[in-house]
């Protein structure tokens, strides 16, 4: 089973191979699978969750997601920062930071894609679309 990196040269190309076609590095978006089988679409998988299946094609997200949890962290870090699990419109969960107060961001919020991967982390990194409305804060 072959599963490519994004720094190993990729030996064929086109969407006939389920990748994207390598024209300009877009560093402004989240690329996941979806199973040719069962439709399913998964972030950084080898195989299907659902069907066990390898054949998976490589697809460009919209960037836009919803906040389903969301955990301050204050290990290894110099200040506290947010660790969240975003879900995507396409239907699949990823790990990233969300921009703000760490106490500020909560479930349900919606978010967008601000930055592909994170420089330190190599996280994805969301900003909040709405600002929240809650008289709490």
């Amino acid at each position: 089973m072959y599963h490519h990196s994004g720094s190993v040269a990729r030996p064929t190309t086109g969407f006939a191979a389920g990748l994207l076609e390598p024209t300009a590095p877009d560093t402004e978006a989240v690329l996941f699978q979806r199973c040719t089988w069962c439709g399913t679409a998964m972030y950084h998988r080898l195989l299907c969750p659902v069907c066990q299946g390898s054949d998976l094609r490589t697809e460009r997200s919209e960037g836009v997601g919803t906040v389903r949890h969301s955990t301050v962290v204050h290990r290894n870090t110099p200040a506290a920062r947010n660790v969240s699990l975003v879900e995507m419109a396409e239907g699949f969960v990823v790990r990233g930071r969300v921009m703000g107060p760490p106490i500020g961001i909560h479930s349900g919020d919606r978010v967008r894609l601000s930055t592909a991967k994170d420089p330190v982390r190599g996280e994805p990194v969301f900003q909040l679309i709405d600002e929240p409305y809650r008289a709490w804060t």
